[in-house]
């Protein structure tokens, strides 16, 4: 991956991760199943850790 590759999959997975932190609020408010959402958005932090750190390293 070059340097803008991983900056556009930064801005893609921080765009997901504010999507699906929208929906664990509407979960939240109905008591819905909020384990699948909540999995979703740790994976995401740790990608966004290493996309980061790989970004910071070049």
């Amino acid at each position: 991956m070059d340097k803008r590759e991983i900056e556009y999959k930064i801005v893609e997975l921080k765009d997901e991760y504010l999507q699906l932190q929208h929906n664990l609020e509407k979960l939240e408010s109905v008591k819905g199943n909020l384990h699948p959402l909540e999995k979703r958005l740790a994976a995401i932090e740790e990608e966004l850790s290493s996309l980061n750190t790989m970004l910071r390293d070049m």
